[in-house]
């Protein structure tokens, strides 16, 4: 009787050619255990190789996955081999080599001195993508006649855990720029944009989301939760927060908050640029910057109650 093997026909999803099937000579007939050179074993070996080779590339990705939301978790603080490893369950040999795939793809951070890992600037860029398309379609335009208008950096930034992320930026066209692009996070206490992003916060809620975080910066920089509450105090009256060499030196910059529909702060627009070119028209950037927050809010459907009256 003819077995199984014999009587198959050949898979045509597979051409007889394929020079990556495994040799007739050692593959095993799957029905009687024997030697077997009929192309359908071979296919089905390599079926089994191909099944054996997607179950491991999904294993690998979820535990990728895993490393992430750990390292996300930690809300910026970073973390060690050992403990990604007891948080995700898996053997530190393990995580090791798939942190290492991740840090040669930005998808991960390591710390050269304390050498642990923190979410890398690759997730913040692809987080940047798949923001809400209508926020960035609309703020577009806007960081666009900011720029013109100014003739500095402008940028649209995110509130992520105790640090801002910025998704937008728009730059003019000159050789000296302050920093800013797509994916970078900076500490929201000492930069416009994070004063602007916790413009609707109590001290009690500073506390809660900075009450273990060291407040560090340049020489202006607030050091204690209550002056950087005074500083948004001072922030919410104008509508806007200013920054005078806090985040590095030599920077100065104005951010405005942004709202939804709901009047919820979900955004905040900034603009940046060395302070002996930029200082003296700080505070009337900073009315221009409210300006262009207020716009976008009003392209995202704030303020419509109060356009209706």
């Amino acid at each position: 009787m003819t077995g199984p093997c014999s009587s198959r026909s050949s898979s045509p999803g597979f051409p007889r050619s394929t020079s990556f099937i495994p040799r007739a000579s050692s593959v095993r007939c799957s029905y009687d255990n024997t030697s077997c050179r009929d192309d359908s074993c071979n296919r089905s070996s390599l079926v089994v190789v191909l099944a054996t080779l997607v179950a491991e590339t999904a294993t690998g990705l979820r535990r990728g996955l895993a490393i992430l939301m750990a390292l996300e978790a930690a809300n910026g603080k970073g973390l060690s081999v050992t403990r990604i490893a007891a948080l995700v369950g898996r053997e530190k040999s393990q995580i090791s080599r798939t942190l290492k795939v991740l840090g040669e793809h930005g998808f991960v951070d390591r710390d050269p001195d304390t050498l642990a890992y923190r979410i890398g600037w690759r997730v913040y860029s692809l987080a940047g993508q798949a923001m809400k398309p209508q926020l960035l379609e609309e703020a577009a335009p806007v960081l666009s006649r900011l720029v013109r208008e100014l003739g500095e950096t402008a940028h649209l930034s995110l509130l992520s855990g105790n640090e801002v992320m910025t998704v937008l930026s728009e730059a003019p066209n000159r050789a000296v720029q302050a920093v800013g692009w797509i994916g970078l996070r900076v500490p929201v206490h000492c930069t416009s944009s994070g004063r602007a992003l916790l413009l609707d916060h109590e001290l009690a809620d500073l506390t809660k989301l900075l009450g273990e975080l060291e407040l560090d910066g340049h020489a202006n920089a607030p050091r204690t939760l209550e002056e950087l509450f005074e500083r948004i105090r001072g922030a919410r009256t104008r509508g806007f927060a200013i920054v005078d060499e806090e985040f590095e030196p030599g920077l100065v910059a104005a951010g405005a908050p942004v709202r939804d529909f709901r009047e919820r702060i979900v955004a905040a627009v900034n603009v940046s640029g060395p302070k002996f070119r930029f200082g003296a028209q700080l505070e009337a950037a900073g009315e221009a910057v409210k300006a262009a927050a207020d716009e976008l809010s009003q392209r995202l459907g704030a303020f419509e109650t109060d356009s209706a009256a």
